[in-house]
């Protein structure tokens, strides 16, 4: 069965259609390049088999690993290798014989004849719409000098291309100088490249380094390993899902706190509840994804500095019911290991939670883990804005959580500043008053309409979150000792 030359071939892998722009453009030849262990074999093999799905005859020549060490790989991935065709061009054991030496010839004269004899042979043979070589390191050896090399795959690519067949060569890019001979001959060259942070997992990415006559998503894209294949996950570029849309009221159930913001938050905005650790900034984003589900809307909570027990335990002590949420799925919970999840499944996660969960709440829980996910990225804001920018345009409340640095004083700093992204900004502060510590809560900004300018006074205990009345018998709160006015030290309720 010939593959449909209507549109592109799937790859596969879901989220790298989306990065090619559908998948690849049939009977063309491509470039796959990797450092070893960056999963070329996995997304070689995905693409075979979607060939399989469809129908199709397929053939995976390798000349580097046995077909055992292949089925292997699959089994690893719970796949069945048997309907794809795998030809092995490896030496054989009597090539280890003395007899079996070349003398008169060079190496790379009788055996690369051979190979491509054998390969051509089996093409001719299976008739396949799709193929494999594993890989190019090979091919590069036996062709002895990079214009014989690059004269043989011109000839592969001229040989498949009145042949209907789509192929892929796998180069481990082992060879002591990267050269571009077949990056120049190939139709598109994807890259896979993974780096080793000093503690956590490897961080996987991929980068289409071109695609002829194609659009695609440039910059690169996280990807990772795991049982059932590679799975890529596109870069977020909020322009792509620009809609209008009206800002509604999103209140959270508390009189004083609704009429601190002005009546609430909006939707398709985004607040930065930012705070000394313990003044109530996790609870307060808590708040407005339980008061959603009272009116029957998702949330969605994404959690770096505590465990789902903790969060639940704290919920509990402080007399709000998220657990009858939990159990219905209008709040979810997914705790982040920073150490694991790089940025751009963080991503992913966040879109499922919007479009397969329709999150009318997502809380992003903290920005100092959100800092510490993506260490080595230099462009946290940049990312943080698309984000913010998606979620927006898809109506979301979103509500971030940033711990500063100390406990009192006006020079407490944020490791990630992102009170200008922000279209609110509720500060939450520890004042010190008749030899109490007391909390004190504040909107410094809010795009989406007016608010309060007052200083309120904020408490926690056993019945929930408490906002008191406006704290005007003080100077200087925000500094942490604040002045009483008039010798009057009491704290309003």
């Amino acid at each position: 069965m010939e593959p449909n030359a209507s549109g592109p071939l799937s790859t596969g892998v879901p989220g790298l259609n989306d990065v090619l722009g559908g998948g690849l453009e049939p009977n063309r030849l491509y470039l796959l390049e990797g450092m070893p262990g960056a999963g070329k074999t996995t997304i070689a093999l995905q693409f075979l088999l979607e060939g399989v799905s469809a129908g199709e005859s397929v053939l995976y020549v390798t000349l580097s690993e046995t077909e055992t060490e292949l089925r292997g790989v699959a089994a690893s991935h719970g796949w069945d290798l048997t309907a794809i065709h795998i030809r092995e061009m490896l030496p054989t054991q009597d090539a280890l014989q003395p007899e079996e030496q070349y003398t008169m010839f060079h190496p790379s004269e009788m055996e690369l004849s051979e190979t491509t004899l054998r390969i051509l042979g089996d093409v001719e043979t299976l008739k396949p719409s799709r193929v494999v070589f594993d890989s190019l390191s090979e091919l590069r050896l036996l062709s002895g000098n990079s214009l014989r090399y690059r004269r043989q795959i011109l000839a592969l690519k001229q040989f498949f291309a009145g042949r209907q067949c789509t192929v892929v060569l796998l180069d481990d890019m082992t060879a002591t100088e990267h050269d571009l001979q077949v990056q120049s001959i190939a139709h598109a060259v994807l890259r896979l490249e993974q780096s080793n942070s000093d503690y956590g997992a490897a961080r996987r990415r991929l980068l289409v380094v071109k695609y002829r006559g194609q659009s695609f998503r440039g910059g690169y894209h996280d990807y990772k390993i795991e049982r059932g294949g590679l799975h890529v996950f596109p870069r977020l570029v909020a322009a792509e899902h620009s809609r209008e849309m009206m800002l509604t009221k999103l209140p959270s159930g508390i009189d004083k706190l609704d009429a601190l913001l002005g009546g609430g938050l909006e939707k398709g905005t985004s607040t930065l509840f930012v705070g000394a650790p313990g003044t109530g900034k996790s609870s307060l984003a808590v708040q407005f994804a339980i008061a959603a589900a009272q009116r029957g809307e998702s949330s969605a909570l994404f959690i770096f500095d505590e465990s789902i027990n903790t969060l639940r335990t704290r919920c509990m002590g402080l007399g709000m019911e998220i657990e009858p949420h939990l159990a219905s799925g209008l709040i979810r919970i997914k705790q982040i290991d920073p150490a694991e999840l790089s940025p751009g499944e963080l991503v992913h996660e966040i879109r499922l939670a919007v479009t397969r969960h329709s999150a009318a709440v997502v809380v992003i829980d903290s920005l100092n883990g959100y800092l510490n996910a993506m260490p080595d990225e230099r462009f946290l804001i940049v990312h943080l804005h698309e984000l913010l920018t998606y979620l927006g345009q898809s109506g979301v409340a979103t509500l971030l959580v940033g711990a500063q640095h100390g406990l009192v004083g006006m020079q407490m700093q944020t490791p990630v500043d992102a009170s200008y992204l922000a279209d609110a900004v509720v500060l939450l502060r520890y004042f010190e008053s008749d030899g109490e510590v007391h909390q004190a809560i504040s909107v410094l900004k809010k795009r989406g309409g007016v608010h309060e300018r007052s200083i309120r006074a904020f408490s926690m205990d056993h019945n929930g979150l408490n906002v008191g009345e406006p704290l005007r018998r003080f100077r200087g709160i925000l500094t942490g000792v604040p002045v009483p006015i008039d010798g009057v030290s009491a704290v309003p309720p």
